[in-house]
């Protein structure tokens, strides 16, 4: 078939019907002449219908009672791309399932792990945070506006949501006037007022400590839930007790004891969260005191220390004035200088 324009391959495609109509057409004038091709054409749809004439009985091979018999229309030939496509889709199906069922058995493996965990007790606390710090600061000042200052302390503890824990204000004969003041600030706002409440005079000392009560807390946490479990064990042992009316009313006095041992600690759990949760701040204001004198020569006295002491506020509040506002007033005056001095030059020479 090499000397043919047509090979064998394409021949038996030809006789599928699956060639080509260019290739087909050149197939069918070349076999209208060529007596070779067509002696073979004859031979190969002989052997065709032979083979669908074919019959398979299978029952004498595997003892079945049962003939399995050819097909008697020959199938068509799939194509290459098709089966590939078949095949990528049956393994992509495969590959899907197997992986919802890989999802699906971890799935049940943790609902049985979370079956299988213990209960946790009802009586059981939230988790503490890891640390726990109570913290306390102690301020003294002095002021030379006494009043002023003592308003001022008002107005810092309500803009920062505190509270006034105590307050004393002592005013002898003799002497300046002192405030002695405990105030509740937030922890998370501390930084702020004590800012602002040194504002108000001149600070004549600071402190600040901070305590770590995490160990206490835990251990208050533990005897409160020790205490609680035995109310619960004594309560039932007083609804399920017939016995004796000294027996039910020991167990009642238990009762009675245990429970006020655990409103005691759960007013001490209070008392050391409000410690963590807000800063504690010593405030001891004293008023700069100057005697008054009932003598001429005094009041002349007086009256200059005022007047210098007026004087110097007076220089210090206007050179912190110049330092804050020069920079912006030596730029506004370098840029009107020259829109102003250029508009005077042009009317002078108008």
């Amino acid at each position: 078939m090499t000397n043919h324009p047509i090979e064998q391959e394409e021949l038996m495609a030809y006789l599928d019907g699956e060639l080509p109509v260019n290739r087909a057409a050149a197939a069918a004038v070349h076999l209208e002449s060529c007596r070779d091709c067509q002696s073979l054409a004859a031979d190969l749809q002989g052997v065709q219908r032979r083979l669908l004439e074919w019959q398979v009985d299978v029952g004498q091979a595997s003892g079945l009672p049962k003939q399995i018999v050819a097909p008697t229309k020959r199938p068509r030939r799939i194509s290459r791309w098709i089966w590939a496509v078949a095949g990528t889709g049956v393994a992509a199906l495969v590959l899907v399932s197997s992986v919802q069922l890989n999802s699906k058995h971890r799935e049940m493996q943790g609902i049985d792990q979370i079956r299988t965990l213990p209960r946790l007790s009802s009586s059981i606390a939230k988790p503490a945070p890891n640390t726990m710090i109570a913290r306390t600061a102690e301020l003294t000042l002095t002021t030379n506006e006494f009043d002023k200052s003592r308003l001022a302390i008002e107005e810092i503890l309500k803009r920062h949501n505190g509270y006034l824990g105590q307050l004393n204000v002592n005013a002898t004969t003799g002497s300046g006037r002192t405030l002695d003041a405990t105030l509740k600030i937030p922890a998370d706002q501390r930084d702020q007022a004590i800012a602002e409440i040194k504002k108000l005079g001149r600070v004549e000392s600071e402190s600040q400590t901070g305590e770590e009560v995490m160990a206490q807390y835990m251990d208050l946490e533990a005897r409160l839930s020790n205490a609680r479990n035995t109310e619960q064990r004594l309560t039932d042992i007083l609804r399920q007790r017939t016995g004796k009316l000294s027996d039910v009313l020991a167990v009642e006095e238990s009762i009675s004891r245990v429970r006020g041992e655990i409103e005691q600690m759960e007013a001490e759990r209070k008392t050391l969260t409000k410690r963590v949760e807000f800063l504690t701040l010593q405030v001891h204001l004293a008023e700069n005191y100057r005697p008054q004198s009932n003598s001429v020569l005094g009041r002349f006295r007086d009256a200059a220390i005022s007047g210098y002491q007026s004087l110097l506020n007076g220089i210090v509040a206007a050179i912190l004035f110049l330092l804050k506002a020069g920079p912006s007033i030596l730029l506004w005056a370098a840029l009107l200088f020259f829109p102003a001095r250029f508009a005077w030059k042009k009317l002078r020479r108008s």
